[in-house]
């Protein structure tokens, strides 16, 4: 049986310095009890590390206007303005990584490979600093494995053994999350009974979640409308 955490249970988890995924696509999928509750634990020096900076008030948004976070490493910041102006002050390091090759990179760090081979930005500032390699006589860039020391993560529905099930678009980048994550907190809209799940819905397997939480409410429903 995997953990149902509550509100104290998840504070313990924040760590001042520690590094952080969060699921999610312009707020959608992003957990949003999970980061109410990492905005009031105040935790400091944070790597967050996602698909973007979510909005001023959704998404991982609020956590990083609140300047707790020192570096995120993300695809895009633009929906966030006080994200790039954080940047540009240079109160908040972006690394900027392609959207497939971020996500590639992260299933790169779930699954225990030791990078990823690709081609996009050859010969341009992308490349800088990073090694070459040939295979085949044709050159790639080598780009790292990403993992975190805690993934937060949304899903529509998980059982007790913490098989989770996503409601359509808001599953966007969580799998994999799920599996980067030394820890993986799920905040869930519905906890079902053992069985309940039909095998061939489930997404993302219990062995990859640490723990469950109940959420409160997601505040991003009306961007899909």
């Amino acid at each position: 049986m995997i953990k149902q955490m509550s509100k104290h249970d998840v504070l313990e988890r924040f760590k001042d310095g520690m590094s952080i995924m969060y699921g999610g696509f312009g707020g959608i999928g992003t957990p949003p009890t999970l980061v109410k509750w990492l905005k009031e634990s105040k935790t400091k020096n944070l790597t967050l590390i996602g698909n973007d900076a979510g909005f001023p008030t959704i998404g991982i948004g609020p956590v990083v206007c609140s300047q707790q976070a020192e570096r995120l490493i993300t695809s895009h910041i633009g929906s966030n303005p006080i994200a790039g102006e954080l940047m540009q002050a240079g109160k908040l390091e972006v690394e900027f990584s392609p959207q497939g090759t971020l996500m590639e990179r992260i299933r790169a760090g779930g699954v225990g490979l030791g990078g990823i081979l690709i081609d996009v930005g050859m010969d341009t500032i992308v490349a800088e600093g990073k090694e070459r390699v040939v295979v085949d006589g044709t050159s790639y860039l080598l780009e790292k494995p990403v993992r975190a020391d805690l993934s937060l993560i949304y899903a529509k529905k998980a059982d007790p053994f913490g098989n989770l099930v996503y409601d359509q678009s808001a599953r966007n980048t969580n799998p994999l999350m799920a599996m980067a994550g030394r820890y993986t907190i799920a905040e869930v809209e519905e906890l079902v009974p053992l069985g309940q799940l039909d095998p061939e819905e489930v997404v993302t397997a219990g062995a990859f979640v640490d723990g469950l939480v109940e959420s409160e409410g997601v505040d991003w429903k009306w961007m899909w409308e």
